[in-house]
């Protein structure tokens, strides 16, 4: 079985950094998924991508992964770059684009 652990992206929907300190071993899908003819939807033999385990480091990822003799692919994060500006920017004098309401 192949595994991937990756640090999860933070939300579009959200400012805050919730759900993205962990790190997150999910199984690679072993079985294609197949179209159900009745209904129309997608599903799978392989009940192993339904699991997800979090560990607080990589290091302890990679240990449990190599314990249980899984291979593994490890995904390393990219910084998020900050863009620091204030409020009052919105609204002030010779601002670059027009502001319009």
């Amino acid at each position: 079985m192949a595994v991937r652990i990756y640090k999860p992206a933070k939300t579009a929907m959200q400012s805050g950094e919730g759900r993205t300190r962990d790190w997150i071993l999910e199984y690679e899908p072993a079985a294609p998924r197949q179209i159900d003819p009745l209904m129309g939807w997608t599903s799978s033999t392989d009940t192993r991508q339904q699991v997800t385990l979090a560990f607080e480091s990589k290091e302890e990822a990679i240990q449990y992964a190599t314990r249980n003799g899984l291979a593994y692919t490890v995904i390393e994060p990219t910084p998020r770059k900050r863009l620091r500006k204030a409020y009052a920017d919105n609204f002030k004098f010779g601002r670059p684009d027009n502001w319009t309401h």
